[in-house]
């Protein structure tokens, strides 16, 4: 241990990996199958798109802690050229790929040629 760590702190980090290494075996430790309740797989459904919007949203919304306060942000475009090809193209193979490069098309003269 170096000279800034207490016991209390090795104690929380191998009690947090007992934990996250218990919690993440125990679908193999265990000798019988089992499935998740029905509402659990169904929430789980979800659980993709909370969390990109929880990451995105407030990226796309806020600077430094404030909300923006100008239509003049690049982020803003962007990211409607984004929803506007995914929803155009949604129903082909790559269009997640084509709406992070259409975003991107928007973003990049908005940011870094005209300074927004």
């Amino acid at each position: 241990m170096s000279a800034g760590t207490d016991l209390w702190t090795v104690a929380v980090i191998l009690g947090l990996t007992v934990v996250t290494v218990l919690t993440r075996t125990l679908f193999f430790i265990s000798s019988k199958p089992w499935q998740l309740p029905h509402w659990a797989q169904r929430g789980l459904q979800y659980a993709p798109i909370a969390a990109l919007a929880a990451v995105i949203v407030p990226e796309l919304l806020m600077t430094q802690g404030q909300f923006i306060h100008s239509w003049r942000d690049a982020r803003l475009f962007a990211a409607l050229a984004g929803v506007v090809w995914f929803f155009g193209h949604k129903h082909q193979r790559q269009a997640v790929l084509g709406t992070i490069v259409a975003g991107m098309v928007v973003y990049l003269p908005l940011h870094l040629g005209w300074g927004w």
